[in-house]
């Protein structure tokens, strides 16, 4: 079984856990096929070495020997079809954890969670569903958001892109939480913010690790795929929005937001094009993903970074090994010409790898990567 360890740290010799499912809801189809979405396969929701074992009623997986927490949910093939609580709400993320023993843990699905209604914003809408994405060779859904007097005024404005954009605006179609990015962005905007747009790139799915990564990672046997990605937002993606909305479209103005791999693909995507984009907001890094190779690649980079602005956010909940890596690349930065007012980290107290974290810290975050600039026209 080929396992993607999207969010741990990488895998060392220890024992497997096996899930069984000793009861389903009554509603569950005959023959249906239950599987299970986490951290351990980039929460897929119908990843085929992820479906569970029936036999007598009981449905049974053994995730193979790895370290750490994973979080989870069962599915029965799509986010629509995705477990419940007991009155058919939303159910908070599961999680085990390996303990260096065989475990083997018994769980029972409570209800299968009815279809959850939208929670974006009114000034939030589908750009495309399939917007074409010629340096992968595939089509995108791609979100935006506008600020609340863009249809009201001739004013231009800054732009962030922002990875899994299934997590930025809509519970219904997150897998496990939303940013809320429409909803801060309109609080702020209440009180007197001048406002941005928010491109919002849905992640690929199994192509996740491959698309936010330049570089292959050899555990994981995936990645390499984050270059031509970049290339798309650049070069692609961009123009057409700087062409079709009324934007700032100096690298100044422009931001790469993201978490996890996320934070990886950002930090690489502004470096790559300075002259697209010149703010990175790198939330809980996977850094730890390919730290060899972005350390080669900063220690070897000739642009100027005087102008980058950088925000480093992780949590002191999260892995050790995040915050491991996390420091050299903020030392590696700072040695390349970052300068030192331009370059802010933060280890929260209570930050931990979730939506939660990063959604109640995305205000801050903003804030604090635009401060620098006047938000009026130009």
């Amino acid at each position: 079984m080929k396992n993607f360890l999207l969010l741990l740290c990488p895998m060392v010799a220890l024992s497997q856990v096996t899930l069984r499912v000793t009861s389903v809801p009554g509603d569950t189809p005959p023959g249906a096929v239950i599987f299970l979405a986490g951290t351990v396969n980039g929460w897929n929701p119908s990843h085929p070495d992820y479906a569970l074992t029936p036999r007598d009623g009981i449905y049974t997986i053994t995730i193979p020997e790895q370290t750490g927490e994973v979080s989870y949910k069962f599915t029965r093939g799509n986010w629509t079809t995705a477990e419940g609580d007991a009155a058919g709400g939303h159910l908070p993320n599961r999680t085990f954890a390996f303990t260096g023993k065989p475990q083997t843990l018994s769980v029972n699905i409570l209800s299968w969670q009815a279809e959850p209604m939208s929670t974006a914003a009114a000034n939030v809408s589908i750009l495309d569903d399939e917007f074409p994405v010629p340096q992968l060779n595939t089509k995108r859904r791609i979100w935006l958001y506008l600020p609340p007097d863009y249809v009201t005024s001739d004013k231009r404005y800054p732009v962030i892109y922002m990875h899994d954009g299934q997590n930025v605006f809509d519970a219904a179609t997150s897998f496990s939480g939303e940013w809320g990015v429409d909803e801060t962005l309109n609080e702020l905007f209440a009180k007197g913010d001048y406002g941005a747009i928010v491109v919002a790139i849905d992640n690929g799915g199994p192509e996740r690790l491959n698309e936010y990564s330049p570089w292959r990672n050899p555990d994981y046997a995936t990645g390499g795929k984050g270059a031509a990605y970049m290339e798309f937002v650049a070069n692609t993606l961009k123009p057409y929005i700087d062409a079709n909305y009324r934007t700032r479209p100096q690298p100044q103005f422009s931001a790469l937001i993201g978490s996890s791999m996320g934070g990886l693909i950002s930090t690489y995507g502004a470096l790559e094009h300075p002259d697209k984009f010149l703010k990175i907001g790198s939330m809980s890094p996977a850094y730890w993903f390919a730290s060899e190779a972005l350390q080669d690649y900063i220690s070897r980079y000739k642009a100027d970074l005087s102008n980058h602005r950088i925000y480093i956010l992780a949590g002191i909940n999260e892995w050790p090994k995040m915050i491991e890596t996390t420091d050299p690349i903020k030392e590696s930065l700072k040695q390349k010409g970052v300068k030192k007012e331009n370059l802010f980290k933060l280890y929260h107290p209570e930050g931990t790898h979730t939506e939660a974290f990063w959604k109640a810290t995305f205000s801050e975050v903003y804030q604090w990567l635009f401060a620098d600039v006047a938000p009026g026209k130009p």
